[in-house]
């Protein structure tokens, strides 16, 4: 089984990643050992997994023989149970292909902003930043409150959630919308029926460590005689270094030193500077880029509707849809979630 499946070039890799951390200098640069390990460490986790349920399909293949000689009720009953076991796990691992995005595998911020209305939409914003919390703890997320501001009567007027663990921003990236409550107003004297708003924005933790590699094969170096003031010859043999970076078009050159080779040295460092200069200037854009999406969440965006006096919850863009109010408020929210990124990714 290759693609996502392919456990042993997934091996391979663990094992490059060991072989990078025997390097004394790696854990010099603690971002980068860290980044590792937490590579590693999600790499192996989908080896065991895999392998668990390549070890559950060999002891079902067994239980299936022995099936087949007696026809047990009870080894029936096992297989079935097992069997259903086996596709839950499967399509667990499997539902990790979908996680593709570049900052899916991100940490991730969750903000939470209450509409307008007052005590009744600060209470339920308040109601939302719970429900995050206790999805994030059944989750096993660590989940930090980065920052928040109280309601003058009761609930919040907004907060900020930071989400730490493997894809988290891949789970809770289709979260950002409008979220809409209608229910009988507990602070209405009159116990009459109020619709209150609340709006969710999703961002990645972007990682601003940026490493420059340049791969050789898209460089053109070019080497010529160096002139000074004049057309003084600097130096008669040909020690000038011209770089040209052929995917970007950055060009630098060099022609102070006495040898090619250390021209070259200065060239390439002046490239790769360039090189982060342009990587930063994109890291800019892509925060320019998230912070215009959040503007234009308007109050119309609603992507799911909580109506709490009717008992139903429903997400407006897969139909999903569960009577059961209070365990999705108490954090149960994997099936709008799974449901939200699968037709995601057949919109693709």
């Amino acid at each position: 089984m290759g693609g996502f499946f392919d456990i042993e070039s997934k091996k391979e890799e663990v094992q490059e990643i060991d072989n990078q951390l025997q390097d004394e200098n790696i854990w010099s640069d603690r971002d980068q050992s860290l980044s590792l390990s937490k590579k590693k460490s999600s790499l192996e986790k989908e080896i065991f997994e895999f392998s668990k349920i390549n070890e559950d399909f060999i002891q079902i293949k067994e239980f299936k023989d022995l099936y087949d000689e007696d026809q047990s009720n009870e080894v029936a009953e096992y297989l079935n149970n097992e069997i259903k076991k086996i596709k839950v796990s499967i399509e667990k691992l499997s539902f990790l292909k979908i996680f593709s995005g570049k900052s899916d595998k991100c940490n991730a911020y969750l903000d939470i902003q209450a509409g307008s209305g007052g005590t009744e939409a600060q209470d339920w914003a308040e109601m939302l930043q719970r429900m995050y919390l206790r999805w994030g703890e059944k989750n096993s997320f660590s989940v930090e409150t980065i920052s928040i501001t109280s309601g003058e009567v009761a609930g919040i007027k907004s907060s900020t959630l930071k989400f730490d663990g493997e894809y988290a921003f891949g789970w809770l990236k289709t979260e950002t919308g409008v979220h809409r409550l209608v229910r009988k107003s507990p602070f209405d004297s009159g116990n009459r029926r109020h619709t209150s708003f609340a709006s969710i924005f999703v961002t990645p933790e972007i990682n601003d460590d940026i490493e420059i590699e340049v791969d050789p094969s898209e460089l053109r170096i070019d080497v010529f005689r160096a002139s000074g003031a004049g057309g003084q010859h600097v130096n008669k043999t040909e020690s000038a270094v011209r770089i040209t970076h052929l995917k970007s078009g950055v060009v630098t050159q060099c022609q102070n030193g006495r040898s090619q080779h250390k021209n070259k040295e200065t060239a390439l460092k002046q490239l790769k500077a360039k090189l982060y200069e342009i990587e930063i200037q994109k890291k800019k854009n892509e925060q320019e880029n998230i912070e215009s999406q959040k503007a234009d969440i308007g109050w119309g965006s609603q992507i799911r509707s909580y109506v709490l006096d009717q008992s139903r919850i429903k997400d407006l863009r897969t139909n999903i849809e569960t009577s059961n109010t209070q365990s999705v408020l108490d954090g149960n929210i994997d099936m709008f979630i799974e449901a939200s990124l699968k037709m995601g990714e057949k919109n693709e």
